[in-house]
């Protein structure tokens, strides 16, 4: 999914058929795309595509990781993890049975988490007793869980690419039906956004913990990107990792995460795109059928809490017995600013590709490093950070990249890109935009993301034909504007210090 985002993130940015002349519309927001939108505000974007007997689906939600309040960080992730657990009537035997165990479970987690919050004066014994008695509590409620029944329904019925992913702006899920399958997405759906059980919750959220230790601290690209954040933003909560902190997974409880979904999962914060081989009037119906007496919900609000100016480079090394890396990062604005198209050019024109700036210096031409990139992150609701991000080849150091890439700034602002590299970047631009328009389910996912993040499905190829519009100087200003040292935050993995030998006298 990181993949995927980083393509629809760049192509978010730069769709379109990029010509020297401006158009009115861009083809992306000639699609025949039909808005329908409930009274409880759920939003609906349909659009019929002759071709396979196939239907996409994608719901992105208006609940990320900025959504959490202080001592709940990961609960939208963890809460990802439960919708795929069933209802009351999918994924048990005995609903009955099986909730009346909860408040029990609840009751010995909630016991379990202030012994854990009293930090040095916890009792261990107390904890793993607790703990032992809460695994046995809810190995009792397993007894009625039928195991992945959401997944067993939907493999059996010919669905592709079951799958969800959180980031710091949304949440989104999606998979593809045959056709003449498509209701059962509305079947489905319409009863876990009604009516969502969070089974084997506190089992989850050991999971979610495992997959942080998984992918952030042992991973050593994971670990020196989460502190790499937290040394951007000291107010943001784009500072605040989506997988959670650790202290605060181990520590939310069952009725936390029912408190978001209450929050943030109302269909008023929905946004659905439907892409495929359908009947749009069917769909509507079914769309009325399904979802139109399910409970408005509280209106998104968005975070007001603002990044502060930064005021010197910030420098950190993180510790881990791995081999070097680098990220260099500039606070730029959200995707919104009229900058942000100048930011995607100059971007392309650094490290776009085996022909840009950086990629020809530091890996073809010197042998620096084994690979050089750039992208904007981590959200795009927000003034976010334009990452340098390197990985030297042995005997070659960080420094080798981080001064090329400070040499390559100060030349951009001091000479514009070519003509030739403009060129290069907008044959790029077109040729990813019509590629993502091949694909179904690649094109409900910006459509509904785009809904989602800017209440306009055709506001990212708005944005997206804004590049065409990107001159040299736009470039060469945007450089100058934002690419400053006291703007800067460097991190850098280094190997720890190898402990003392002690010699003889």
């Amino acid at each position: 999914m990181r993949k995927l985002a980083c393509i629809a993130a760049f192509v978010a940015a730069a769709v379109g058929v990029l010509s020297g002349q401006q158009r009115d519309t861009s083809p992306g927001e000639r699609l025949s795309v039909i808005k329908h939108v409930l009274p409880n505000g759920m939003t609906f974007l349909l659009l019929r595509r002759a071709g396979a007997p196939t239907v996409s689906f994608v719901t992105h939600f208006r609940a990320g990781g900025v959504d959490e309040w202080t001592g709940i960080s990961g609960t939208a992730h963890l809460f990802e993890h439960m919708l795929f657990k069933g209802t009351r009537s999918i994924g048990t035997n005995n609903s009955a049975a099986e909730q009346a165990l909860f408040p029990r479970i609840d009751a010995v987690a909630d016991s379990f988490t202030a012994e854990f919050r009293k930090g040095a004066l916890t009792d261990s014994a107390e904890l793993r007793r607790l703990r032992d008695r809460l695994k046995q509590l809810e190995d009792s409620a397993r007894a009625y869980v039928i195991s992945n029944e959401l997944d067993r329904i939907l493999t059996e019925n010919g669905a592709v690419g079951l799958n969800a992913s959180t980031s710091s702006d949304v949440t989104n899920y999606y998979f593809s039906l045959p056709a003449n399958r498509a209701e059962l997405w509305f079947i489905l759906e319409s009863d876990r956004l009604r009516d969502p059980v969070l089974r084997e919750f506190y089992s989850e959220r050991d999971v979610v913990m495992e997959e942080r230790r998984l992918r952030t601290e042992n991973q050593p690209s994971g670990l020196l990107f989460e502190e790499y954040l937290q040394a951007a933003f000291r107010a943001h909560p784009y500072g605040r990792p989506v997988v959670g902190l650790a202290s605060e997974i181990q520590a939310v409880s069952r009725n936390s995460a029912i408190e978001y979904f209450r929050r943030f999962y109302g269909p008023n914060n929905a946004v659905v795109a439907i892409v495929g081989d359908i009947n749009v009037d069917s769909m509507k119906a079914r769309t009325t059928r399904f979802f139109a007496d399910i409970p408005a919900g509280q209106p998104h609000r968005p975070v007001v809490t603002q990044e502060p100016p930064q005021r010197g480079e910030r420098r950190i090394n993180v510790e881990f017995d791995a081999n070097p890396q680098l990220l260099i990062g500039y606070h730029v604005p959200s995707t919104r600013h009229p900058d942000a198209p100048a930011l995607a050019v100059l971007a392309q024109v650094l490290t776009g590709g085996r022909t840009s700036r950086l990629f020809q210096r530091l890996v073809i031409r010197d042998r620096v490093a084994t690979s050089i990139g750039s992208f904007q992150a981590p959200g795009s609701l927000y003034p976010r950070l334009f990452t340098f991000q390197g990985v030297p080849i042995a005997p070659h150091a960080t420094q080798e990249i981080e001064t090329a890439v400070y040499e390559e700034l100060d030349r951009i602002q001091r000479e514009p890109p070519t003509d030739e590299e403009l060129q290069r970047v907008r044959n790029q631009v077109e040729a990813a935009g019509i590629q993502r328009l091949q694909s179904n389910f690649g094109l409900a996912f910006q459509l509904s993301n785009s809904e989602a993040l800017w209440h306009d499905w055709r506001e990212t190829f708005r944005d997206q034909a804004a590049l065409t519009r990107v001159t040299a100087a736009d470039v060469q200003r945007v450089a100058k504007t934002y690419f400053n040292p006291s703007n800067r935050t460097v991190a850098t993995l280094v190997r720890p210090p190898k402990p003392a030998t002690g010699g003889n006298d």
